[in-house]
């Protein structure tokens, strides 16, 4: 993944923020919205989408597009940049493989050692009865 080939692919729109915020945030647009087209992308390759398909597809809309918002800060610019980084956080986590899981047997004694463990709980709660006279 060559992160400088990305950015460049990468669609941003100013917008204004929501919320309150006084005059400012009426007239001045600081909300960043990051657009990257996942089928478009030409600093991927094929395997690299598939992979983020299937593990961003919950952030993804039916066009593959992966849309990203920031109005944490008051100036453009810096909204541009933290909206960025975490562009680059999600990919990269998206183009992470998970480690296959590996099937182990619990072992013989781990098995003796709860049931008698039952058995001896199992023990002390017949104890705390009354005894049955027939």
């Amino acid at each position: 993944m060559e992160t400088h080939k990305i950015i460049a692919e990468l669609q941003f729109k100013a917008v204004r923020s929501s919320g309150a915020g006084g005059q400012n945030v009426n007239k001045v647009s600081s909300k960043v919205v990051l657009s990257f087209d996942l089928l478009k992308s030409q600093a991927l390759s094929e395997e690299e989408k598939l992979l983020l398909e299937t593990n961003l597809a919950s952030r993804l809309t039916s066009d593959l597009v992966l849309i990203l918002n920031c109005d944490e800060d008051r100036s453009q610019i810096r909204n541009k940049d933290i909206v960025i980084k975490r562009f680059l956080d999600v990919i990269k986590k998206g183009l992470e493989v998970p480690k296959i899981r590996k099937v182990t047997k619990i072992p013989k004694s781990a098995i003796r050692k709860r049931i008698k463990n039952k058995k001896n709980i199992s023990q002390i709660k017949q104890n705390r009865q009354k005894p049955k006279l027939d």
